[in-house]
């Protein structure tokens, strides 16, 4: 591992590589803290990376001690092929945790990372202090396999580039996209970069996953956040998701489409405060 200053906050991170239980790798980056900080990783979107991130991280840098990183199949992570299931990538998540030495932590996911910090979340009650889903959902309904299928196959008959057009309309609303030309080509050059085999293992992964039944079983602190325009998990699955697991009703953000991080990181900010104060009451209970 290699350890870079901040100039910004004069916080530490460190680059580092950890090993799943099948031996691939996982890249992360985590940010350092003071002893006694709040710990949560963070997991990204489809066909994206830690990167995700980035305007959440900085405004927390100091005040938590948090983990970013590619999973299976994505960025600087390893890239085997699937079969892949959301239990298996919440078992990643766990031996991340592992090769950290951290007994537990809050767990924030973002689209296909909702679905995996939703199981990691129910497999690993006992490592999972507190989660924050935002713009994912459960399941993604009955014509889920076809629909993702679908994505995958056209994936391999036209390429990943193939998919920009579609790709940016989902993830932001047409101002946004506008007013961050290099963003926008900065996350192309992330998606398009992806292996196509990993990628449509992945949606097939989304296309079968079914958390409904998992997500009841979520027995600490959890809040749901989705943008009001989302057109890939929208609000009403949103709400859906927030009363299977019974711990309050969903935000839904005004003016925000699929990637509220990248869109709205303050609002992603707020919402984790709040449930950080949430899971401190809860250990003092404990």
């Amino acid at each position: 591992m290699t350890g870079t200053g901040t100039s910004a906050h004069s916080v530490e991170r460190i680059e580092g590589e950890a090993r799943t239980r099948d031996g691939e790798a996982l890249s992360f980056t985590r940010h350092l803290a003071p002893d006694g900080a709040p710990r949560i990783v963070f997991v990204h979107s489809l066909a994206l990376d830690r990167s995700l991130w980035a305007g959440v991280t900085a405004a927390l840098e100091g005040g938590a001690e948090m983990v970013t990183y590619d999973a299976r199949g994505h960025g600087r992570s390893g890239h085997p092929v699937g079969p892949y299931t959301t239990e298996q990538f919440a078992d990643d998540l766990a031996d991340l945790l592992d090769h950290l030495g951290w007994a537990a932590a809050t767990v924030v996911g973002c689209s296909m990372g909702g679905c995996v910090a939703q199981a990691f979340a129910a497999r690993y009650q006992d490592r999972s202090q507190g989660a924050l889903f935002v713009d994912t959902t459960a399941w993604y309904g009955p014509t889920a396999r076809d629909d993702w299928a679908g994505r995958a196959a056209a994936a391999r008959a036209k390429g990943l580039d193939s998919l920009i057009p579609f790709q940016l309309t989902r993830w932001f609303g047409d101002g946004f996209r506008a007013a961050e030309p290099a963003l926008m080509a900065r996350l192309t050059e992330v998606f398009v970069a992806n292996d196509i085999e990993c990628y449509a293992a992945t949606c097939a992964m989304l296309g079968a996953a079914d958390l409904r039944t998992s997500a009841a079983a979520i027995g600490h602190p959890a809040a749901v956040l989705v943008g009001e325009d989302d057109l890939a998990t929208p609000p009403e699955m949103a709400r859906a998701l927030a009363g299977l697991i019974g711990d309050g009703p969903a935000t839904v953000v005004p003016g925000t489409r699929h990637l509220t991080p990248l869109e709205n990181p303050a609002v992603v900010v707020e919402a984790l405060d709040k449930l950080l104060r949430r899971v401190a009451v809860a250990g003092d209970r404990s």
